[in-house]
């Protein structure tokens, strides 16, 4: 019976105060802080590169901007676009924004198009605004409307795909990544002028 309490002392604590975290939120937070780390050592550089195989990407969904304009996606077809899934309960997700924010402002100019998509339900609205203007992110930030391409329909997040302009999946990241990259920028110019 001794050894059971012992377990039940020394674990009780610890799942008070994971959940806790989980309750208050802090724990998205806390993941954020320790992958902002992690990426600012450099370990979570991406290394952008073609997938194995060469899939091309349906154009054939909906999604909002933050103000509920709705645009259909084949709007992208014929340009390079980058993707990024999140949410603001990822911390993760928040971790790899700052570095997107900088590749964005590098790139904005070269013909590059930009979707950050929140994949926060419809009542989370104002919680996605707030943390875009808290942060002062820039670029295009969308959320669903209705159904999403199955391609998007990732199992984790943050996912990151990039598309040719000929409407290839060229590049597919999962996890945190820093893209703040001169092979990132590279990878994307290159792929513009083709």
């Amino acid at each position: 019976m001794k050894p059971f309490i012992d377990i039940i002392k020394f674990t009780l604590p610890a799942i008070i105060i994971v959940g806790l975290l989980k309750v208050t939120g802090l724990a998205g937070e806390i993941t954020s802080v320790a992958h902002s780390a992690v990426l600012k050592a450099g370990i979570l550089n991406v290394d952008p590169s073609s997938p194995e195989r060469d899939d091309s990407f349906n154009y054939d969904f909906t999604v909002k901007d933050l103000n509920g304009n709705k645009l259909q996606f084949d709007h992208y077809k014929g340009k390079v676009v980058f993707i990024n899934l999140w949410a603001t309960w990822c911390g993760p997700c928040k971790a790899e924004m700052p570095g997107i924010e900088k590749l964005y402002s590098k790139m904005k100019n070269d013909s590059i198009s930009f979707v950050m998509l929140s994949l926060d339900k419809d009542q989370a609205l104002s919680k996605v605004k707030d943390y875009i203007a808290k942060n002062e992110y820039t670029f295009p930030v969308f959320m669903p409307s209705g159904f999403l391409a199955e391609q998007l329909q990732v199992p984790s997040i943050p996912t990151t795909f990039v598309i040719s302009k000929e409407g290839k999946i060229i590049m597919k990241e999962v996890g945190t990544r820093n893209y703040d990259t001169q092979k990132m920028i590279d990878f994307l110019k290159k792929e513009v002028t083709k």
